[in-house]
């Protein structure tokens, strides 16, 4: 299933994206049963970020690829940061540069999306609290996270995490094409194969140290390749068999 959050005039509603049709539901995270006679052309709406996450638990160095082309030591536990909700936008919406930052990144990610409440999750049952995946940029005023020597401000930006288009269900994390376009030329490319922490432990670790609610998300970590951005540049995150993100850059 493609599982999406959309605006049609002044309603704001979850559906099932099927092809050129959207198909409304009550609550993804309950039930994923359509409302019975109602759909609309997928063209008439405007989509939104797929969720609202309370938080989104962000992971640090979590590619091998990434931890050499940087000469760093892969990390022994998953390093962890957090980004705001407010930091929220969708397909298509624009990256605003921050007026205090000289240097702004993007960092290609596969997001998991959390479909119930988890605490103190084992790895093997990680999978059953998951509703799916989706396209994230964890956008970063790199210079800014030089100058703190920790993550918080050059994280948290409004507008620096993009999310979409759709959550897809059913699918294997465990390897996954992760790619980024600027401009249309691809800068990074990488496999969800090479993390270093793969996805249903990162599931159980995270559960192990705060509550994950329903629509929480977990960003996978990046891989090499990160560079900067300019306003006026675009900006696409592409992930195989999840779909494909694109955001414009404004000053």
């Amino acid at each position: 299933m493609h599982i999406g959050r959309f605006r049609y005039q002044d309603e704001v509603f979850y559906g099932l994206a099927e092809g050129e049709r959207v198909f409304p539901v009550e609550d993804p995270f309950v039930s994923p049963e359509p409302v019975p006679g109602r759909q609309f052309a997928l063209a008439e709406l405007t989509v939104l970020a797929p969720c609202r996450p309370s938080k989104a638990v962000c992971v640090g160095l979590n590619y091998r690829d990434h931890a050499a082309e940087l000469n760093l030591a892969p990390p022994e536990e998953p390093v962890l940061f957090l980004k705001p909700s407010t930091a929220v936008i969708g397909p298509g919406e624009p990256i605003v540069y921050p007026a205090m930052s000289a240097r702004v990144d993007y960092e290609a990610e596969l997001a998991v999306v959390m479909g119930k409440r988890a605490r103190q999750v084992r790895e093997e049952e990680a999978k059953d609290y998951i509703l799916g995946y989706t396209c994230a940029n964890d956008v970063t005023a790199r210079d800014l996270q030089q100058k703190d020597g920790q993550w918080t401000r050059a994280k948290s930006f409004d507008t620096f995490l993009p999310l979409g288009p759709f959550i897809v269900t059913g699918v294997d994390p465990d390897d996954r094409e992760v790619s980024l376009y600027l401009n249309g030329e691809r800068r990074q490319h990488s496999s969800t194969a090479k993390l270093i922490f793969p996805v249903y432990r990162l599931v159980s670790f995270v559960s192990r140290i705060m509550t994950l609610l329903p629509g929480d998300v977990i960003l996978t970590g990046t891989p090499a390749g990160v560079g900067p951005v300019r306003p006026g540049d675009r900006v696409a995150v592409e992930i195989s068999g999840i779909g494909r993100l694109e955001n414009p850059v404004v000053a």
